[in-house]
């Protein structure tokens, strides 16, 4: 796919992965609108790019549509990158024998999967209006983790989100190959977001030398990378494609 020209809407652009991802593309000649909850964070991430940001939140339809006719303003949207998301720590059963709260695996299956889902769906709906080049019309690239296979103590809710993305990313491609539209997950392990970022180094320190190699944490630009080129790749489809330097993650 040619980059040039075209639209880019960004779930969670505001920062982390997302915001990484949305100056990779924006280097590249996309125009990039940011969908976040945190509109002053997406505002001033959008300006540096010169971008567009539209506050919201995943999984509201309508603020979904707004980012997609802001990206659709700018150019023909062929990119649609799902990077919100959320998670809990919370074991099935905890201490003195407490149950997972209902309401927080809810939550966390809303926003992940189901966001992500909304976010889908309406920007296949816009690309399959646009001019089919080359034999594209465009690519929805989805946010998993290396949770949805090695889930640890505490992360049934968040694994069950980022499985659900790993287990309609094939289905999803097939059912949008008629329309020129493809569809590839990324499944990250440890990387270096502002969630780590408030950790103490000693700790940072641990978590990456966990990782076979490189010995360190994954740094953002490393996914916006990875974005671009599923991009450009046109045979890249029905994948999903773990960023994690070999990591496997223990129990605990």
């Amino acid at each position: 796919m040619k980059l040039e020209g075209i639209s880019a809407l960004i779930t969670g652009g505001g920062s982390g992965l997302g915001e990484a991802t949305a100056r990779a593309l924006a280097e590249a000649g996309v125009k990039v609108v940011i969908l976040d909850r945190d509109a002053d964070r997406a505002k001033k991430v959008a300006d540096e790019i010169g971008g567009a940001a539209s506050p919201g939140d995943v999984t509201d339809p309508a603020s979904v549509q707004a980012a997609i006719d802001a990206a659709k303003a700018l150019g023909p949207l062929r990119i649609a990158v799902n990077c919100a998301g959320i998670g809990v720590g919370e074991k099935t059963v905890g201490r003195e024998n407490v149950p997972h709260d209902l309401d927080s695996f809810r939550k966390v299956i809303e926003v992940n999967l189901i966001g992500s889902f909304n976010v889908m769906r309406l920007a296949a709906a816009a690309m399959a209006e646009t001019e089919s080049v080359d034999g594209e019309r465009g690519v929805i690239v989805n946010t998993a983790s290396v949770a949805a296979f090695d889930g640890q103590i505490g992360q049934v809710a968040y694994s069950a989100s980022k499985g659900g993305l790993v287990g309609l990313t094939l289905p999803a491609a097939r059912d949008l190959a008629s329309l020129h539209i493809r569809v590839v997950t990324i499944a990250p392990g440890i990387f270096d977001t502002p969630l780590l970022g408030s950790l103490p180094d000693n700790v940072r320190d641990a978590l990456g030398k966990m990782v076979p190699h490189p010995a360190r944490l994954g740094q953002p630009h490393e996914y916006g990378a990875l974005v671009r080129h599923i991009a450009e790749n046109a045979y890249l489809n029905g994948e999903v494609i773990r960023l994690d330097g070999a990591i496997r993650m223990q129990p605990r």
